[in-house]
Parts: C-alpha cells; sequence; structure tokens
C-alpha cells in the first residue's frame, strides 16, 4: 500500500535547512518519517524502527512526537497541510533553529500567534515584535547604506525567515481582526503594537521581493490602512506603507471606496494633508506607459479627445473636487511662509517618528547635518553668553531645517494641484485656485523660498549630486514651473501671473498699436493678480537670463513662458515679452552659448516660433542680432 501523503499549501515553501526525514512512532508502532519539503509519509526499515524505539527522544510520551503525528493526521484526514510556520512544534523549531541561523523569528512567531487569538488583549504581543522589529530593521537599513551581502547566501535572510513562517500574513491578521471578528470583551490595539506591526511590515516589503505585491492584491487590508490614519499616532506609518503598495498595486484604487474619506480628510491638519498628497499622487496620476511627458504631451491630448469614459484617475480627481474645502486648504499649503509652518516641538516630534521610515530618513540625515553645523556655528557665536542663554539657543529649530520641512512639504502639494490642472475638471480647478489666491502666495514666496539664494553647498541626498531631481531644493523648482506651464496653456487666468502695473502696460501696447485690447485682459480681476513690483512671469524671465547654459532648469523655464505665450496669438503679450529681452536671451543660448541639450535647445526653438509668429517687430530684432555669416552658420548647424 502507498504510504498516506498530506496536502500541502501550494503556496508555502519551506527552507532546506528543515531536512527531511523526521521520524516519529505511530499507534502501531511503526516508524513514520515525515517529510516537510514533499509533504509525503513513508514507513521506515527496520534497523531504523529499532534505532527509533531504542531513542527516547522518539518515545511515545514525547510532546515532539505527539506534535508531529497530530498533524500528519490531521493533514491526512481533512487534507491541509501546514501552512504556517506556527504548525511546526516548538522542540522541532528549537532544534533547527542554530543550525539554519532563523535567529529564533519561528519561534517568535509561534508565541506571536499563540498571544494574538480572537479575543485576546494583545498584551504580549507588543513585547515579542519588539524582539523581531530590530532584526528586521538592521536589514531595512541596509538597503540605505547600500550594505547588501553578497555571495551564495540570502541578502536579507531575517526578513525572508519572517515572511516564509507567515509572520506578514499574521501581523495582518493582528491588525484587522479587531475590525472583522466580533470579540467577547472589546480589546483595543495599543498604538504602540499597531506602529511596530507598521514598521516590521514596510521593512519586509522593501527586504523581500512579492510582499508588497501580495499586500497590494488584498484590497480590504489597503482600504483598511486608510482608517488607520484618523489615528495621528500611527498615520506616518500608516501613509508610508501605503503608499509603497500602491506604487505596486496593478489596479489603480477608488477613492470614492475609502470609508468616510471627506471626514478622514477634515481632520488631517496641514503636515498630515501635505504627507496626504505623497498618496494622492499615486491614485489621481495616469498609469505610466513608459515614455517621458514632454514628448507625449500632444499624443495625450489627442487620446484624451477620443476617450468618452474617465478613467479612474479622473474619477478620483473629481473625488478630491467634491471634499468642501481640499482645494483651499492645497492653496494655503503651497503659499504658507516658512515662519507659519509648525512649531519647534511639533516638528521634532514628527522627525521622531521619521527615523523608523527608510524612505525619510536620507531626507532626516540630510537635515540633521545641516542642523549640526548651524548649532555648531551658533555655540561659536554665542559663547560668551550666559549657560541659560545657550540652552536656549540649543532648543531653536534651525533656521534651514525649517526651509527644507516646509519645501518638501510643498513640492507634494504642488504636484497634486498640477495633476488637478490638466484634468478634466481643469476649470473648476482654475476658478478654485484663484479665487483662493495661489498665484500671488506663489509670487510672494518666489525668492525667499523658491528660487532663494544657496550656497554652492546645497543640501542634497546621499547617493546623489547637486542636478538630481531628487534634490528637495530642485525638485521643488521643477514642480513649481511644471505648475505655472499647467497654469498658463491656453486659459485666460494665465494674466493673474501679472501685477495691475503690467497688466496696464498690456493695455498700452494694444493701444499703442491701435488694435483691440485682449478681452481677457479687461476682465481679468485685479484684487486677484500679483502684487509688489514685479508679477510672477516677470521674476521668471529674470531668473532665466541668469540660469547658466547647461542647466536642467532651462527647459520647463522655456515650457512655462511658451505656455503663456500659447492660444491665440497675442500682439501685446509678445511686445511684453520683447520688451524684456526674451527674444535676445533665446537666440545667445541657441547660436552663443554652446549649449548641446537637445530638449533644452528644442524648447527654446518652440518658444522663438510663438515669440515671433505673426510679429514684425519679432523678426527686426531677429534680424538685428543674428547680422554676421559667423552667428548663421552656428544657428543652421542644428539643421544638418
Amino acid at each position: 500500500m502507498a504510504p498516506p501523503r498530506v496536502q500541502s499549501n501550494p503556496g508555502m515553501h519551506f527552507p532546506a535547512c528543515i531536512a527531511p526525514g523526521f521520524v516519529v512512532l505511530d499507534g502501531g508502532g511503526r516508524c513514520i518519517r515525515f517529510n516537510i519539503l514533499t509533504s509525503r509519509c513513508s514507513v521506515v526499515d527496520g534497523s531504523m524502527a529499532a534505532a527509533g524505539a531504542t531513542n527516547p527522544r522518539l518515545g511515545p510520551g514525547n510532546c515532539r512526537v505527539e506534535n508531529i503525528l497530530h498533524r500528519v493526521r490531521r493533514g491526512q484526514l481533512t487534507g491541509c497541510g501546514l501552512t504556517r510556520g506556527s504548525q511546526i512544534s516548538e522542540e522541532l523549531l528549537k532544534e533547527r533553529d542554530k543550525q539554519a541561523k532563523w535567529n529564533s523569528i519561528p519561534l517568535l512567531l509561534r508565541k506571536l500567534y499563540e498571544g494574538s487569538h480572537p479575543n485576546s488583549d494583545f498584551s504580549q504581543c507588543q513585547a515579542i515584535l519588539k524582539e523581531i522589529s530590530p532584526l528586521l530593521s538592521m536589514e531595512a537599513m541596509a538597503i540605505v547604506t547600500d550594505d547588501k551581502k553578497s555571495g551564495p547566501e540570502l541578502p536579507f535572510p531575517n526578513t525572508y525567515t519572517f515572511d516564509l513562517f507567515g509572520g506578514v500574513d499574521l501581523l495582518v491578521e493582528i491588525l484587522m481582526r479587531p475590525s472583522l471578528f466580533p470579540q467577547k470583551k472589546k480589546h483595543k490595539i495599543d498604538d504602540e503594537l499597531i506602529k511596530d506591526c507598521l514598521s516590521i511590515l514596510y521593512n519586509t516589503c522593501i527586504c523581500t521581493e512579492g510582499v508588497t505585491k501580495r499586500l497590494a492584491e488584498r484590497n480590504d487590508f489597503v482600504l483598511f490602512l486608510f482608517t488607520l490614519m484618523t489615528n495621528k499616532k500611527t498615520f506616518l506609518q500608516t501613509a508610508t506603507l501605503i503608499e509603497d503598495i500602491l506604487g505596486v498595486k496593478k489596479e489603480m484604487i477608488q477613492l470614492e471606496d475609502i470609508p468616510n474619506l471627506a471626514s478622514l480628510v477634515s481632520s488631517f491638519d496641514q503636515q498630515q494633508l501635505a504627507n496626504f498628497c505623497r498618496i494622492l499622487s499615486v491614485t489621481i496620476s495616469e498609469l505610466d506607459t513608459g515614455n517621458d511627458d514632454k514628448y507625449t504631451l500632444l499624443a495625450k491630448d489627442a487620446q484624451q479627445k477620443k476617450t468618452q469614459s474617465p478613467s479612474r484617475a479622473e474619477i478620483n480627481q473629481a473625488t478630491l473636487l467634491n471634499i468642501p474645502g481640499f482645494i483651499e486648504r492645497l492653496c494655503k499649503l503651497a503659499t504658507r511662509k516658512v515662519s507659519e509652518s509648525t512649531g519647534t516641538t511639533t516638528f521634532l516630534q514628527e522627525l521622531e517618528e521619521w527615523y523608523t521610515w527608510l524612505d525619510n530618513a536620507l531626507v532626516l540625515d540630510a537635515l540633521m547635518r545641516v542642523a549640526h553645523e548651524e548649532t555648531e556655528q551658533s555655540g561659536t557665536e554665542s559663547s560668551d553668553e550666559s549657560g541659560l542663554a545657550n540652552a536656549s539657543s540649543r532648543t531653536q529649530l534651525p533656521q534651514s531645517m525649517k526651509i527644507m520641512h516646509e519645501i518638501m512639504y510643498k513640492v507634494e502639494v504642488l504636484y497634486v494641484l498640477c495633476v488637478l490642472l490638466m484634468g478634466r475638471q481643469r476649470n473648476q480647478v482654475h476658478k478654485m485656485i484663484a479665487e483662493f489666491k495661489l498665484i500671488p502666495g506663489l509670487n510672494n514666496l518666489f525668492d525667499k523660498l523658491i528660487w532663494r539664494k544657496h550656497s554652492a553647498s546645497s543640501l542634497v541626498l546621499h547617493g546623489h549630486n547637486q542636478n538630481c531631481d531628487c534634490s528637495p531644493d530642485i525638485s521643488l523648482k521643477i514642480q513649481f514651473l511644471r505648475l505655472l506651464q499647467s497654469f498658463s496653456d491656453h486659459h485666460e487666468n494665465k494674466y493673474l501671473l501679472l501685477n495691475s502695473q503690467e497688466l496696464n502696460e498690456l493695455s498700452a501696447i494694444s493701444l499703442k498699436a491701435n488694435i483691440p485690447e485682449v478681452e481677457a485682459v479687461m476682465n481679468t480681476d485685479r484684487s486677484l493678480v500679483c502684487d509688489g513690483k514685479k508679477g510672477l512671469l516677470t521674476r521668471l524671465l529674470h531668473v532665466m537670463k541668469k540660469e547658466p547654459a547647461e542647466s536642467s532648469f532651462r527647459f520647463w523655464q522655456a515650457r512655462a513662458v511658451e505656455s503663456f505665450l500659447r492660444g491665440v496669438t497675442s500682439y501685446a503679450d509678445q511686445m511684453f515679452l520683447l520688451k524684456r529681452g526674451l527674444l535676445e536671451h533665446i537666440l545667445y543660448c541657441i547660436v552663443d552659448s554652446e549649449c548641446k541639450s537637445r530638449d533644452v535647445l528644442q524648447s527654446y526653438f518652440d518658444l522663438l516660433g510663438e515669440l515671433m509668429k505673426f510679429n514684425i517687430d519679432a523678426f527686426k530684432r531677429f534680424n538685428k542680432y543674428i547680422n554676421t555669416d559667423e552667428k548663421v552658420m552656428n544657428g543652421a548647424r542644428y539643421f544638418c
């Protein structure tokens, strides 16, 4: 007769270090070998049986024998094999732990499973997780420092073992159990326990391949995570894990499926709302097709015209616009001055939470380095002050850290506003951000924050250089320029980029040329335009002329200015820019600056075309600049 076979879970894989051939005695005295790898049972020969009979460790009274045999019998009767490490006997796990280098993770998971049963008060769970967490966070930190193991061994054995023995599924059960199963006694899970669970899940996601995708496939768990964001103590950990999961999810979630979304967003403070924008950016952006945006704008416009039904991203955009006060709060965040940002105590508490989250650890490390440098400088300057004064200065948050903190928030907020400006509800968004004075607010921040002067040793992240788009300073500038491009393109609200004096200048240009004044200029609400001596467009032209030849900003600057000219040709708009030397600057970049970037050159040619279209004054300026054969040849080399 063929030996009985236990049906195992096809998704469960045990490491080879659990060697096959564990011998047990059945009720009839026969020696049975149970192979965990194949889930097969076989009768051992007589010599082995004799050895087993004389071995006290295999005696019928031993708990190990009873434990394994019980599982074999149950598997034979029910067809359900081993599905998690907690089903393996404790004696077996102890015996194999040292040799397999599991660091007691399977044993700890077994204890965690026993202490987290339904109706449990979870009192023992947190202590167990405190033992597991350092083992996993140590490997997660290796990703930041790029200190991965090389060789045949697993690069992250602890996180692999944790997932292999069912740790990920167990933590998901612990988090969701109070909301899924009725309990005799309502036991609220402690906030620290939730934070530990989320931290371990995140570390496992970034270290072990496939874990994030498995979690992303569980829509119930993804939506459940949003409910944890109502708790401020667990908000940051929850938001980071959600962002990681949504980044690999094949199908975009629908925001309207999130329970009580409007009240959830309303409960966020400004810092939480800014962090929530990181999640929203994944839910309102169209799926990446692998092509660069700057090469596919025309294709996207054509595709949108062909598509009648809205996509999930567009549905999510509409859902956000229906949340009362959402756009107004984003505009306030985008235009908030550094002095109006969160206080020192609140921010330091948030930084304390960040140290476990590798997504922000690099930025935090950079911020702390700046803080240390400023503290040393402050200590040198105030060496003659009293000890009390020195102690007070050390508790103050450095200004550079406040600025970087605000920059990181504004990048996320500006991105969400930019996406909404390009969506189907564009006119509605335009009306709202004009009403809430987004453009005048950005104009006031232009010199102090957006295009602020900084030293050559500007803050960058580990492994990146000054020109990398991952730098917070550079990310803010590019996102700001993309917002201006989306705001100005084919919309009459573009004149909000000017101040009252500049609008009067446009009217004077039309009057002098004896042409009708642009209707959009006359209809512009003067209370919503920029204030100060310069409007936002003029400030942009000023920094554009000073930008180095190979700067990555040149492309986005040219695109932003070009969008102001796109649409119905306006002689007044062209002359406004010509009077500020834009044409000469473009020709210098094309002809004399030896710029080699194809993207920048293409953007400058596009801008030149819009600037000169049907404008005889522009052609006269062009001929005046291109006045030698050498300049003609320099310009013609791009067409050869």
